[in-house]
């Protein structure tokens, strides 16, 4: 018996949705410190560890202006040595990790289920009262300022921070989310101090605790070890002045390698609490399909769509990397204005958009329900019980209006590439 493809992928997403554990669909047992500190457990007794996971509310975002990469300074400075990441995997049987973005800084910690009161003590001490102090400082912005200048020497990095930069202007989205290798040099130790005081604080954090433990147990602990944490005597709101239009035409600037190019179209697009972001994410899969399925096959991997949200809209863009001369309108093999302007506005099909969904679908499923609680948190969502159905709910109509809405917005579009 043969079915529609309608059918075929009606049964997949349906297969999909049921396969969600009922530890994914579980409510956390929740508790809130008299700092502030949420506190989110979920037990489940059929596994060998647990995980530790701290969302600081605040992110790359609040970097002073001129002053790019203090928040991941600061993140980096909660362990600043690998001696505690060798900790826990050498002594606990598990991983640590420290990560930052525009929205927030992530420590998530991994090991054995007897170890988590050891676990919970390290990261308490690490996070509540990081020593901030000269010489590892200076050895931290050494280790970044080399990272941020292996970025600068990527062409397509080069072509999406300049976009984002036309974009945005000096909107916090429109500067470099690690820094850069000046603003990095005018870091001082004493603004890692000050945005500690004013971030890294009980009553701007959401501790998850998840594995299997005894959530009487890790409440007490963490009630004992996270309790002197202090709360904020200021709160910043992740308010800023929205920016202008970006301008029109297309910058081109010179590619930091001499035989690679990239182009870049940016506008602005959808918040993480938009009602648009599953439908955002649907889009940016079908046009992703749609454009590599029309340019030369030997570019087609080298296509890339995205929508990247954050707590304030985000950005919609559409990019290629190439060989020198090979992107461009009347440049060489991909007349990359052409393409994009005709893949905005082509009506979408229904076989494009049940493919897209079925690809959305599928990836929101592996997304942990703890990541879903801490967005909401994070994002100021209203049900985080819900999120994880978001993608279900897309509908062609939608998907229709949202691009649009894309096609119509003003456009940052860059161009690295080397001069002939």
């Amino acid at each position: 018996m043969k079915y529609s493809s309608r059918f075929t992928i009606a049964v997949v997403l349906t297969m999909l949705f049921a396969s969600v554990t009922a530890f994914s669909q579980a409510k956390p047992r929740e508790e809130r410190l008299l700092n502030g500190l949420k506190l989110l457990m979920w037990r489940d007794s059929s596994a060998t560890d647990a995980t530790v996971r701290i969302r600081i509310h605040s992110g790359a975002a609040f970097d002073p202006q001129g002053k790019e990469g203090v928040m991941r300074l600061l993140a980096d400075n909660i362990f600043p040595t690998e001696a505690t990441r060798e900790f826990f995997s050498e002594e606990l049987g598990g991983d640590l990790t420290v990560t930052t973005n525009y929205d927030y800084i992530e420590i998530n910690a991994r090991g054995r289920s007897d170890a988590l009161l050891t676990m919970i003590e390290t990261l308490s001490a690490a996070v509540a009262n990081p020593t901030i102090d000269k010489p590892t400082t200076a050895k931290l912005k050494e280790n970044l300022a080399k990272t941020a200048k292996d970025f600068e020497n990527d062409p397509s990095y080069v072509a999406s921070l300049a976009a984002n930069k036309r974009l945005f202007g000096t909107f916090p989205y429109g500067r470099p989310m690690y820094g850069s290798s000046e603003s990095i040099a005018k870091i001082d130790f004493a603004d890692l101090i000050d945005a500690k005081l004013k971030f890294l604080t009980a009553d701007n954090a959401t501790v998850a605790v998840s594995g299997n433990f005894d959530p009487s147990f890790a409440y007490k602990a963490v009630r004992r070890l996270f309790g002197a944490w202090l709360k904020s005597d200021r709160r910043v709101p992740s308010t800023f002045r929205q920016p202008d239009d970006p301008p029109a035409g297309m910058l081109t600037l010179p590619s930091p390698v001499s035989d690679k190019s990239a182009i870049r179209f940016a506008a602005r697009g959808v918040s993480r609490a938009d009602s648009n972001f599953a439908v955002s994410k649907v889009y940016a899969a079908l046009l992703e399909a749609r454009m590599r399925a029309r340019v030369p096959s030997m570019f087609a991997e080298n296509v890339v769509v995205r929508s990247v949200e954050h707590t304030l809209p985000g950005v919609f863009t559409i990019g290629f990397t190439a060989s020198k001369n090979d992107i461009g309108n009347g440049n060489g093999k991909i007349e990359a204005n052409e393409l994009v302007a005709k893949a905005l506005t082509d009506p979408i099909t229904e076989a494009e958009f049940n493919t897209a969904k079925a690809a959305i679908v599928a990836d929101w499923a592996k997304v942990n329900t703890v990541t879903h609680y801490l967005d909401a948190d994070t994002f100021k969502l209203a049900d985080a019980a819900s999120q994880p159905r978001l993608a279900e709910a897309v509908t062609i109509e939608s998907v229709r209006a949202f691009a649009d809405r894309i096609a119509k917005a003003p456009k940052a579009v860059v161009l690295v590439n080397t001069p002939n």
